[in-house]
């Protein structure tokens, strides 16, 4: 089955999108754009994970868990789990692994926790956009070790790209596909990098705000529109 995806999007836990990226706002929003599956991936954390997936249930849409954790060589990975208590257990690998910082709101915004309902129920006073001490093997490995899949985040830009951090991509890392940026020129960047088909690429919009969210453009096959059934296609299988 063909299936209209956006797997890379943040709530308004990233203190660098917007309030109004509300469990329910991005469902509805994502829901009136025509996708299938959707994917919110805050930085270093899944605490609103939960509250969208459960909206995206009432409105009759696949949700995954997901992160987008950034290693220790400044390269952002987006992880989708096969459920929230995967999401959960790595979001506490991560927190020890972060930098004991506290998150200055006046610089880099909130970052709110909310439930179903887009009641703000707290907020995480922790630094959440900087880099773990984690490497880049090492969140392959973890996800591996929780049956979910990594892909390396936007690695057509210079920030936070693999491409650009390692100046290439490594062949110990178990990769199938690579994400690409919403406006990317898919074909020159596949020219550019001289990746010559040795990875499949998925595009996502890496939303910070409402309007960001991918229209229907991005597109996975799938034996069925599911999370096992994303996951599965991610891994290769």
């Amino acid at each position: 089955m063909r299936a209209a995806i956006d797997l890379h999007i943040h709530s308004a836990l990233s203190p660098c999108a917007d309030n109004s990226m509300t469990p329910n706002n991005i469902v509805n929003m994502a829901h009136l754009k025509g996708l299938d599956v959707i994917a919110v991936t805050d930085h270093n954390s899944a605490e609103n994970a939960q509250a969208v997936l459960k909206c995206a249930k009432k409105a009759g849409m696949v949700a995954v868990a997901g992160m987008e954790i950034e290693t220790m060589e400044e390269i952002h990975v987006v992880c989708l789990f096969p459920g929230i208590e995967e999401a959960m257990h790595v979001q506490r690998i991560v927190y020890d692994s972060l930098p004991p910082l506290k998150n200055r709101v006046d610089i880099f915004g909130e970052q709110l926790i909310m439930n179903e309902n887009d009641e703000i129920i707290g907020d995480v006073d922790r630094l959440l956009l900087t880099a773990t001490n984690l490497s880049v093997e090492d969140i392959f490995r973890i996800m591996k070790e929780v049956d979910g899949v990594a892909l390396p985040a936007h690695a057509d830009r210079e920030a936070y790209g693999i491409i650009a951090r390692l100046g290439g991509i490594p062949d110990y890392l178990d990769i199938k596909y690579l994400e690409i940026s919403s406006t990317c020129n898919q074909s020159q960047f596949e020219r550019q990098t001289r990746i010559n088909g040795k990875y499949s690429l998925v595009r996502s919009s890496d939303a910070h705000s409402l309007g960001s969210i991918l229209e229907r453009e991005s597109f996975l096959e799938m034996d069925e529109v599911s999370v096992k059934g994303l996951l599965d296609v991610l891994r290769g299988r």
